[in-house]
């Protein structure tokens, strides 16, 4: 009786409570009934024999097909080719350049919160306990090798050269070119093409793959990534673009990285040899010839193709190693004969500068100035003459190399306008900014994002799959900002060498002069001479080589990873086959070039190529917000499922 009684009153309570605050308690607990196991039933189709054995046969077919017909294309109608291209990525600029820019951003801001929330920091990639399956050093060696390796070699000397004549503050008139006060602003944009934006783009689709893949035990494929957005339909056709989408960014991003570092091979071997026929000799400096290329870049693939065959455990992480100790030896010996207090002076007030700037860095986005909006903004005297004045005012490269980009644009003009004054000439250049900001931002920034972009489901898978069983924080700042700081010392010590010895150091001209993927050697012949030049010069060349063949055969594995539906383990012969693919794409777009320019048609067919990956990319960041979000409530509440 007593305990009828109790349970009555103990029922009576639990009746009153509910009476007084019911909704809000009966929402809660219907709030915690919603959390619910994630979506992990990916389903990939594949192929139970045949030719295309575990092999998803509509990635495979489509994205192969897409790549044939691109190489056709450049072979059978090479000048269409070309110029089709270069039209239809100038049009796809003047509509998406702020979106690549603005996206960029997000990127990089979304990473930095998600690092810093403990809940989302502290997340392992793997079971609870796992151990990460490669030393920090190998991890990376080969993480910095596939990253940038390619384009450290050519641009740590180019870019901080090229950005010295022509930035976004040289463009605005308020500092000259090839100046000592240019010299913060060109690395200012130097940092930030080559610092934590471009391995926020990697990162953002490494970190969606290894999340899935290591957390939930899905393939680690690009539709895993959406899984939290679309659920099932990512089973179906859905998924089959997203992946053929990433295999072909994947394709025309390494293209371009071959691209230029088999470019820089040859400046190498003419350095070494002198043979002639590799080069074109009827400019005003010599450059690779399209024989040369072709020949350097059979070499390279060949060796690719056999390395890739190794596996990555064997051939990949053996010459990663080997790229890094050889890129410590250039770097160290930049510190004992370069600038190398130049160089620590300028990454110092260098990286304030990028910090200080970052923000507009990563969302200062310009669209095309029409002539309206320019005419509009012309003093009245000046109005007459917009149709005259509008192409010198918006001029990206009227300032180059130390020129005025004043005096330029008013050199160049004739007839009535020609007679404007001082002042109004003035005004017309101040209201041509906006115009001349578009054309140097989607030349140079836009263009980094893009082929980062394009490059990021080849580096993104890379590093998923060399991660396993490290938090997403570490995962974060050992992707992000340890390899961005390694970037930003490349840069001031090779660049800031070349850049001293031009002010300083008596280069006259030499280094700047010199073509992009020869002034590397150039700076290297205006340091030392002799026996130790040759051997350098000789390191050099077999650092790309490795380099090359590392990005090579890492882009190969990857292509097969996706098409394979996720697995690490992947044929030979489809190895063989994607080797062979890529070498014809690269090959029949450099010979579709112009011969003064021909690495045009690859940097614009990638450029198109990134822009529906973006796209991807920007849902990959919601996906995986949602997926952090989600499964932190699941631990809260104790549901599991992954």
């Amino acid at each position: 009786m007593g305990d009828r009684i109790t349970i009555d009153l103990v029922q009576r309570a639990e009746n009153k409570r509910n009476s007084a605050g019911g909704p809000f308690l009966k929402r809660n607990r219907d709030k915690h009934m919603q959390v619910k196991p994630p979506f992990t039933e990916l389903e990939i189709k594949k192929q139970p024999s045949g030719f295309y054995k575990d092999n998803s046969l509509p990635i495979a077919l489509i994205s192969k097909g897409i790549m044939v017909l691109l190489v056709i294309w450049a072979l059978v109608f090479p000048a269409n080719a070309n110029s089709t291209l270069g039209s239809l990525n100038g049009y796809l600029l003047g509509l998406f350049n702020q979106f690549y820019i603005v996206i960029v951003g997000l990127f990089a801001f979304f990473l930095l919160i998600v690092a810093i929330l403990p809940q989302s920091g502290r997340k392992v990639m793997g079971v609870p306990g796992e151990k990460p399956e490669f030393s920090n050093f190998s991890w990376f060696s080969m993480m910095f090798g596939a990253g940038l390796g390619v384009g450290l070699m050519v641009f740590a000397t180019a870019e901080p050269l090229s950005l010295w004549g022509s930035n976004p503050v040289v463009v605005a008139g308020e500092v000259a070119g090839n100046t000592e006060a240019s010299i913060q602003s060109a690395y200012r944009y130097t940092f930030a093409h080559y610092g934590f934006h471009a391995w926020a783009i990697y990162v953002v689709t490494g970190l969606s793959l290894a999340y899935y893949a290591y957390t939930r035990n899905m393939p680690l494929t690009i539709r895993s990534a959406l899984t939290p957005l679309f659920g099932r339909h990512v089973n179906g056709p859905l998924g089959h673009v997203v992946d053929v989408l990433g295999v072909v960014a994947t394709i025309l991003g390494v293209s371009v990285t071959i691209g230029f570092g088999v470019s820089q091979f040859i400046d190498g071997v003419y350095a070494i040899t002198g043979v002639e026929w590799i080069m074109n000799m009827g400019g005003d400096v010599p450059v690779p010839s399209k024989a040369g290329l072709i020949a350097g870049l059979f070499t390279i693939m060949a060796m690719s193709i056999v390395s890739a065959v190794s596996g990555v455990g064997r051939g990949v992480k053996y010459l990663s190693n080997l790229n890094l100790v050889l890129s410590l030896i250039l770097l160290f010996t930049f510190v004992f004969f370069g600038s190398f207090f130049f160089a620590m002076t300028t990454y110092g007030s260098a990286f304030v500068d990028y910090i200080i700037n970052f923000f507009s860095i990563s969302f200062g986005s310009y669209g095309p100035q029409s002539a309206e909006t320019f005419a509009a903004a012309l003093p009245e005297s000046a109005k007459p003459f917009a149709g005259d004045l509008f192409g010198g005012a918006t001029n990206a490269y009227g300032a180059w190399a130390g020129s005025d980009g004043f005096e330029t644009f008013r050199s160049g003009l004739s007839g009535a306008a020609a007679e404007l004054d001082d002042a109004t000439l003035k005004a017309v250049y101040a209201a041509g900014d906006d115009g001349r900001q578009f054309g140097w931002q989607s030349s140079w920034t836009t263009f980094y994002w893009a082929w980062w972009i394009a490059f990021s489901p080849f580096v993104g898978l890379f590093l998923a799959r060399i991660s396993k069983g490290r938090t997403v924080r570490e995962f974060i700042v050992g992707c992000v900002f340890a390899p961005a700081l390694v970037c930003f010392a490349w840069m001031t010590i090779l660049g800031g060498t070349a850049i001293d010895l031009e002010l300083n150091g008596g280069a006259a001209g030499a280094i700047t002069g010199a073509s992009q993927t020869n002034q590397l050697f150039a700076t290297l012949a205006q340091m030392i001479s002799g026996g130790l030049l040759s051997a350098l010069t000789i390191m050099c060349v077999v650092l790309i080589m490795t380099f090359l063949v590392t990005s090579a055969d890492s882009g190969i594995l990857v292509m097969n990873t996706i098409m394979s539906g996720g697995e690490q383990e992947t044929g030979i012969k489809h190895r063989i086959i994607w080797g062979l693919i890529l070498t014809a794409v690269i090959g029949t777009l450099i010979v579709a070039a112009g011969e003064n320019n021909p690495m045009d048609a690859l940097k614009n067919a990638m450029i198109i190529g990134a822009l529906p990956f973006t796209a991807v990319m920007g849902l990959m960041m919601i996906a995986l917000t949602k997926a952090l979000y989600r499964d932190g409530k699941r631990e809260k509440h104790g549901v599991l499922g992954e």
